[in-house]
């Protein structure tokens, strides 16, 4: 092997493994990501349709209450109670049934060959003895139970969740569900949109790899040591372009979940406000379970965006680093226990995305890092605008550290670690001071060559 061969060999290898390595802690990185993020959605989904159950339950009987507090235990009245809950309903699959609590159905308005049957030794493809758990959970006040139940759009079986309550003077239990089918369905879609975000960051990945070796050999061919240089700006371009991707896939969700679920339940807001507004026009009295559902709307749709904004905020995009940053310090601050403040220093001015974006995620993991380790009392946010670059300082009062320590520590330290490593993949530098029981201070300085006017 001739000089300018070991010269590209030695040149290649590190390069190659350095590039696998990065390919291999970006799909691992990414598969978690989309992991949590998936069970964050899933969660919320789930959280929704239990809140929806309960109000329509309460609505159930809400309707049959005057009967039930009239006291009367007549057959005339009970089939009047029977009769007004079969007549309601929530699209094709949304329905209501009665059982008494020796498992005999009183009412089931999709499955009337049901009525009558005892089916207290009914049990679902997973051996669940399903009319047992229902009343079961209906004798402890109400709750919820998760079972599978023939769909009748389908006819198919379903994973189906249900809440139940009961009339203990009738000796009633009173229930509906929801079908998690397409709950399941939403969950095997996302998973298909993230491998295939992956493959396609992967793929980026590979054909950044390639032209850096072509870079890297064309350099040992020629004996460039300018090229060194060359390669290692590629290099900085490879990690900017991980983040983004990351970045971006975060930004996808955000919008999902804003366009898609936030709108869904803003929808079904409207819907119940109307009804509440038509009830008040025809001086009629508003059911106490209305209110509660407008509340519950809200608290979701709340959490929905929140959500939303955590994953992407979008002030980040609109009006700019230093907007954003000051929303990120009072929404800090408005979680308790420590009162954070925000300064702008120098006239604001539109920086780079990159730029934008590694500076945020700075301040998130700092505030992140104060609320579970520093024990502060306050902590100060100054975004400084230079001449020839940005500065971002954070600083906080509480019981600091020793960062000599956490450097030799590999098992912690993770989140300084990534603050570097974003400053350092867009041109800049990270200075962590920091003393025990004297607070911590973290500064990012990033030299903006080309900046854009506001």
């Amino acid at each position: 092997m001739n000089l300018r061969s070991k010269i590209v060999a030695l040149a290649v290898a590190p390069l190659l493994v350095a590039l696998v390595l990065v390919s291999l802690a970006v799909r691992h990185q990414e598969r978690d990501l989309a992991q949590r993020e998936k069970a964050l959605i899933e969660k919320t989904y789930m959280a929704q349709r239990r809140s929806e159950l309960r109000s329509y339950v309460d609505l159930a009987v809400s309707i049959v209450k005057p009967l039930y507090d009239a006291g009367l235990d007549d057959p005339v009245t009970r089939e009047e109670a029977l009769r007004r809950l079969a007549a309601l309903d929530y699209g094709s699959d949304g329905y209501f049934f009665v059982y008494d609590m020796q498992g005999r159905s009183l009412m089931h308005s999709r499955q009337p060959e049901l009525v009558g049957q005892t089916l207290w030794d009914l049990r679902d493809s997973q051996g669940r003895a399903t009319i047992q758990d229902l009343i079961a959970r209906a004798r402890e006040g109400g709750g919820f139970v998760e079972y599978q139940w023939r769909k009748p759009s389908s006819a198919q079986l379903a994973p189906k969740l249900g809440y139940v309550t009961s009339l203990p003077r009738w000796d009633w239990m009173v229930g509906t569900g929801l079908y998690l089918d397409d709950i399941d369905a939403a969950m095997q879609a996302l998973d298909r949109q993230m491998n295939t975000n992956v493959t396609t960051t992967m793929l980026w990945i590979a054909g950044i790899a390639a032209l850096c070796l072509g870079v890297v050999s064309a350099a040992g061919l020629l004996l460039n040591l300018s090229e060194h240089r060359v390669s290692e700006a590629r290099l900085r371009l490879l990690a900017r372009q991980v983040v983004q991707s990351q970045e971006d896939e975060r930004a996808h969700l955000a919008r999902e979940l804003h366009d898609g679920t936030s709108q869904t339940l803003v929808s079904a807001k409207l819907l119940v406000e109307s009804g509440v507004d038509a009830l008040e026009r025809a001086h009629e009295p508003v059911p106490p379970v209305l209110g509660k559902a407008l509340q519950r709307l809200n608290e979701s749709l709340v959490e929905v965006r929140r959500i939303s904004h955590r994953l992407r905020p979008a002030l980040l995009d609109t009006l700019g680093l230093a907007a954003a940053l000051e929303h990120l310090g009072a929404e800090f601050g408005e979680e308790g226990g420590v009162a954070a403040s925000v300064g702008i220093v120098g006239p604001p001015r539109e920086l780079p995305p990159e730029v934008k974006t590694a500076l945020f995620r700075v301040a998130q993991e700092a505030l992140t890092n104060v609320r579970k380790h520093a024990r502060a009392h306050r902590v100060r946010i100054v975004l400084a605008f230079e001449p020839r670059g940005v500065g971002l300082e954070i600083s906080d009062d509480g019981i600091g550290f020793e960062p000599a320590a956490i450097d030799l520590d590999p098992r912690r330290g993770i989140g300084l670690r990534n603050m570097r490593e974003r400053v350092a993949a867009i041109g800049g530098t990270l200075a962590v001071h920091a003393d025990r029981g004297r607070g911590t201070h973290i500064r990012a300085q990033v030299p903006v060559v080309a900046e854009v006017a506001a």
